[in-house]
């Protein structure tokens, strides 16, 4: 039974129901929009190595990478490619793994049902063979192998490699030429059936759509036996609170250095309405530390250290957080220099509460410009809804964020004694 959920705030609402097999559906109504964004996720990225089947009692142990596999061979099937059916149709298909999810999505301006059939369809049509998962290995060993050499992704991993001395959002998410090789078609084939068992999924639909035709739609695509799943249970190593290394450095084919200096967060270790205010609240403390509107930020751009690929915000998750600050510079040391002096300042003397009061109303204002854009608000509540939160909760916890919560931040995750410097420099 579908039902609504609405946003006074941010008049909008949303049509909500859980299938028989547990698939969570949201459909967000954008009336008069000409365009429409399918988005098919599940809770399972890279950093799911080690985990329990519901059934098992001992654990299951994959190698790196596999997530990242699987993605690119579900687009493979029996009878052609999901990309020549998307384009028959005029729309435009893609696909993400990261740490923690893994998504297939659309954007089409025509042809919608006929689109979302191609994508509930190929998602839930696995083919592997042996001969399909050795061809693959080479493709996505040349993925690898030119990761290995991009400064921009070389620069962020390996301060999280600083960072973090156990928990696998250290390692490449596409894994490494050697871990791939220990894939076969058995070893994705269970991780498929552990990981894409709907209850497991989420499936969020925006734009100009009939969510009594979807729900109908999606009634003909899965077994009606089919039941819901036991939760997945996943196995992360213990992580110590210090930082692995204060200091990592690479030499690459650069012609300026980049740098990428991260804070070690106390993950807590749960998802809902805790996470969701961790979030906010140093998402507004990272903007009032680095935003343009920060003396640090104008301190470095006076000086000439940062240009315009400076960077700033926090990541967190459930059992994982960090905040980082990276870009380009001519001189790594004294960029590296000004933002601790900067750090100490703001230990002595904190943030004025106009300040604050400033960048939050920013924020609100970000926040509801995002809904004019379908495919921000696809990405924006699948990242949510992994972390068990509601993308309509949003704007009332972002509106009870107080100034103490700030400065309290401030001091916990900007630790200078749990941060780690990454560089890559020019290799001549």
């Amino acid at each position: 039974m579908a039902k609504m959920i609405n946003s006074k705030q941010l008049k909008e609402n949303m049509v909500y129901s859980q299938l028989k097999n547990g698939l969570d559906v949201y459909i967000f109504p954008k009336p008069g929009y000409s365009k429409q964004y399918a988005i098919y996720a599940t809770k399972y990225g890279s950093n799911d190595t080690a985990f329990v089947i519901p059934g098992d009692k001992q654990p299951t142990l994959v190698p790196d990478g596999i997530a990242h596999f699987l993605e690119h061979k579900l687009f493979e099937e029996e009878h052609g490619n999901v990309f020549e059916s998307y384009s028959k149709l005029g729309a435009q298909p893609n696909a993400f793994t990261n740490f923690n999810t893994t998504a297939y999505h659309f954007t089409s301006t025509d042809n919608f049902y006929d689109c979302l059939d191609v994508l509930v369809g190929f998602v839930g049509r696995p083919y592997f063979t042996a001969e399909n998962v050795e061809k693959e290995k080479g493709i996505i060993a040349q993925e690898i192998k030119m990761y290995e050499d991009e400064p921009n992704w070389r620069v962020f991993f390996n301060m999280l490699g600083g960072l973090y001395q156990n928990h696998p959002v250290r390692r490449d998410i596409a894994g490494t030429v050697d871990s791939i090789q220990k894939i076969d078609k058995d070893l994705l084939y269970k991780c498929y059936n552990t990981f894409y068992h709907p209850s497991n999924m989420v499936l969020f639909i925006v734009g100009d759509v009939d969510h009594e035709r979807i729900f109908k739609q999606l009634d003909g695509h899965f077994d009606n036996s089919l039941t819901k799943s036991e939760e997945i249970k996943r196995i992360y190593p213990d992580e110590p609170a210090q930082v692995n290394e204060s200091m990592v450095k690479q030499k690459l084919a650069v012609s300026r250095p980049l740098f990428a200096l991260g804070f070690k967060d106390i993950p807590l270790n749960e998802g809902g309405d805790k996470l969701l205010e961790k979030l906010i609240v140093n998402d507004i403390l990272m903007d009032m530390f680095a935003g343009t509107s920060s003396q640090l930020y104008n301190k470095l751009y006076e000086e000439g250290l940062i240009n315009d690929t400076f960077q700033w915000g926090y990541t967190g998750e459930k059992d994982y957080g960090y905040a980082m600050l990276t870009g380009e510079t001519s001189d790594t040391g004294k960029v590296i220099d000004v933002i601790f002096d900067e750090v100490n300042k703001i230990k002595n003397s904190p943030f004025e509460q106009d300040y604050f009061m400033r960048i939050k109303k920013k924020k609100i204002g970000e926040f509801v410009r995002i809904f004019n854009s379908l495919e921000v608000i696809g990405y924006l509540f699948v990242s949510l809804y992994q972390k068990d939160i509601s993308i309509f909760d949003y704007m009332n916890k972002l509106d009870s964020i107080a100034y103490s919560q700030v400065i309290d931040a401030f001091n916990s995750v900007i630790d200078i004694d749990k941060s780690t410097v990454s560089v890559v420099e020019p290799n001549k």
